[in-house]
Formats: C-alpha cells, sequence, structure tokens
C-alpha cells in the first residue's frame, strides 16, 4: 500500500492512482498545491499494484545517449510558435499521419494545464510551447493503453517522472509507443501559478491601464461602469518576439464592454524580470521530489528527449539564427530516421558536450535554504508578498529569513 511520509519521496507521476483496480486512491492537495496519493483504507485489498508500479520504489537504470542531434522544423511558423526548435510538432505530425493519437499538456479552461490526447493536427497546437508548472496526468495512462492495445501508434510526451510512471503503468514495451520527455529543471506548484494571475490580474485593474485609458465608457464617465470582468486570452511563457535566447513572458488580457466592444492588452516582460520565472528558476517553487529526481539522465525509459540546445552557437554557430534550435537524445531508433525529412538535422559528437548547456538532463537543483520561509509567506501572503520578501536584502527581512532558518 503507497503511504507517502516523506513528500520528497513522491513526484506525483499518478501511476498509483491509476493502476488500483479497486480505484480507492485518491489525490489531495497540499498547502504547497501539490497533489499526493491517500489510499482508502477501507477498500484496499492490499495487491501491491501500487507499490509495484511507484518510480520512486522502482527506478529505471541510466542510459546513455545512443546519438545527439541538432533539429530544426523546417516550417518557421511552426518553429515561431515553439519553445526551441518545432521538433515535437514534428514528431507529433508523423503518428498523426499514421493514424495515430498524440498525449501532450495544454491548458484548461482556467489555465491549469492538464494532460489530453488528440488525433488531428488542429489538436497539436495546444500541446506545443513550454508549460512551466505540473500538470494533472488523469487517467491518460489509461487512454494510453487501450490505443496501444488496439494497435494504435501513440506519442506520449511529457515530464521524465510522467513518462516513468507511463513505462512502470503499461509494465512491458510497446513497438508502437514513442514516448518523449524534455530537458526537465523541474515542476512548478499549480497553486504559486493560480495565485500569481490572480494578482497579476488584480494588479491590472487597479492600474490607469491601456484598457482603461483607451475605453471610451470609462474616460467619458470616469468610472467603471459598462465594463465587464477582464479574462485571460492568451498566455505563452516562451515568446520569441525578442528572440529565442532573450524569451519573454507574455499574458494577453481582454474585456468586453456592455457595448460588445473587446479591448486588449499584451502584458509581457523578459524571463530574468518575470516574477513567477524567477521564482520558478531560482528553484523555490518546484516540488519537494525535483530536488533528487529520480528519472534523470534517461531513467525515465523514454524513446527521446528534447529541449532547447542551450550552446548551440558554441558547438554549431552555423545552424544558430536566435530562432530556436532543439536538442534531441536518442535512447532508442525510434523515428529518429524520419526527423531528416521535414528538419535540419545536424548529429552532434558526444566528445563536443552537448549537455554543458543543459545540466538539466543529468542534475537535478539543489533545494533553496529559505524554501520553507518562502512558502510560508506565500501562505500568509500570497506569492508576490511572499517573493519579495524571500529576495528582499533589506537587514529586517534578511533577519526574519535567518530566524525562520533556526526554527
Amino acid at each position: 500500500m503507497i503511504k507517502v511520509k516523506d513528500k520528497s519521496a513522491c513526484c506525483g507521476c499518478v501511476a498509483c492512482v491509476q493502476i488500483c483496480p479497486k480505484q480507492c486512491i485518491s489525490l489531495d492537495e497540499d498547502k504547497e498545491g501539490f497533489l499526493y496519493p491517500t489510499v482508502n483504507r477501507n477498500l484496499c485489498i492490499e495487491c501491491g499494484k501500487c507499490e509495484a508500479v511507484c518510480i520512486e520504489l522502482h527506478s529505471f537504470e541510466v542510459r546513455e545517449p545512443l546519438k545527439v542531434f541538432a533539429a530544426q522544423h523546417f516550417d518557421e511558423s511552426v518553429r515561431a510558435a515553439s519553445s526551441s526548435g518545432g521538433i515535437f510538432t514534428l514528431l507529433a505530425e508523423t503518428i498523426i499521419n499514421d493514424g495515430g493519437v498524440v498525449f501532450g499538456a495544454r491548458f484548461d479552461s482556467d489555465w491549469s494545464v492538464v494532460h489530453d490526447f488528440t488525433e488531428t493536427h488542429e489538436g497539436l497546437q495546444a500541446f506545443r510551447g513550454s508549460k512551466y508548472l505540473q500538470s494533472r496526468i488523469g487517467n491518460t495512462y489509461r487512454q494510453a493503453e487501450k490505443f496501444l492495445k488496439a494497435g494504435r501508434k501513440v506519442l506520449f510526451s511529457g515530464t521524465p517522472c510522467q513518462i516513468a510512471g507511463l513505462k512502470r503503468y503499461l509494465h512491458k514495451d510497446y513497438e508502437n509507443l514513442l514516448a518523449v520527455d524534455f530537458v526537465c529543471h523541474g515542476v512548478p506548484s499549480p497553486l504559486v501559478w493560480k495565485k500569481y494571475l490572480e494578482e497579476t490580474i488584480a494588479r491590472q485593474c487597479e492600474k490607469n491601464s491601456v484598457l482603461l485609458h483607451f475605453n471610451p465608457l470609462i474616460s467619458e464617465r470616469g468610472s467603471m461602469a459598462g465594463i465587464r470582468k477582464r479574462k485571460i486570452d492568451t498566455i505563452c511563457f516562451r515568446n520569441k518576439n525578442l528572440g529565442w535566447k532573450k524569451y519573454s513572458f507574455a499574458l494577453t488580457l481582454s474585456e468586453v464592454t456592455t457595448d460588445g466592444e473587446k479591448n486588449t492588452v499584451l502584458l509581457s516582460t523578459i524571463f530574468p524580470e518575470n516574477e513567477y520565472m524567477q521564482a520558478f528558476l531560482a528553484d523555490f517553487s518546484l516540488r519537494p521530489s525535483c530536488y533528487a529526481c529520480p528519472a534523470k539522465g534517461g531513467k525515465s525509459g523514454s524513446d527521446l528527449t528534447i529541449g532547447d540546445f542551450w550552446g548551440i552557437e558554441k558547438i554549431a554557430p552555423e545552424i544558430d539564427d536566435d530562432k530556436g534550435c532543439s536538442l534531441v537524445i536518442v535512447h532508442t531508433d525510434k523515428k529518429v530516421n524520419r526527423l531528416s525529412n521535414n528538419s535540419i538535422l545536424s548529429e552532434i559528437s558526444l566528445r563536443q558536450d552537448p549537455f554543458k548547456g543543459n545540466p538539466s538532463y543529468y542534475t537535478s537543483p539543489y533545494q533553496p535554504v529559505n524554501r520553507a520561509f518562502f512558502f510560508s509567506q506565500f501562505g500568509k501572503n500570497g506569492f508576490c508578498k511572499a517573493w519579495k520578501k524571500t529576495m528582499s536584502t533589506k537587514l529586517q527581512d534578511r533577519i526574519l529569513r535567518k530566524i525562520y532558518q533556526l526554527l
């Protein structure tokens, strides 16, 4: 029976939830916003299946890459809409063209992230682009298994721990499965993301923004008459308007007047200046298990690992145009030969150290000494105030953090 005593020993892959024959394992959210399994002892039959699929209890072996490629999609519009070189789209398109199914992460109606599947080219758009928070995997392992047993080709993409969870759940190799993970820095808290969005919208509502300034109902009446609630239209974690290496977090808000007019405003900041991205990249908002990830270094069981080829300008400057280049790490030979049909594909010698710019492939992030302080402040004051307190250089805040460490 699964029992989470140490939260750092649960990555949230939920393979245990999906394998349970009595469906007696539920997911409960903790104060940091992460989901953990809880077993209903009254229904549990002690079959041991949940423990058998746990990747923390049964991890895969480290695998050295067979090959490494730098890759870019030929279609510039696809590459522009992708986080790096557009290779996920290319892989997914080959599966769809063969009558297969593609699983990936998409935004839900409330801008949380969920796993889903599509059987159409149009459906791939929702999966494209990075989404920096932990997705809800739902029952997609079960769905993928049904398609695989029916003989359909399946591409399943996810974090290394999600791919490891899928492979443990399936308990066998399928020739018609292409498992794709990515170079993962870690998964931030969905609750931190939710609070960040709420506070961002609230701050925008308080400002004399572009929306308000150009709305005739407000400029004429000096009030909020006729204005409906703002909503989010689009979110892009990796906007490339300033280039691939200097990407921006971009959020588009809109509001509709009672006259039916729609006004929009774009909020965009380069990633080092965005508070949410700061907390993520400084490792404060990550799931506890990310600091000792059980699926690094090819241990997920994936066929391919993809990601940004950071450092390509030093290894192969002739293909670096700052529009995005994908790193493709090959663990098996599935589908690799088909990449060359629609992409610029360059094999990179392992002697050139292609992982130098991507240390997250092998190594887990270090847990910040003030992580607990950040989440304690987050629970009391929300995201923005918590982050400011955590990063503040004021003497009183530094003393407060030191006292918290000693408690």
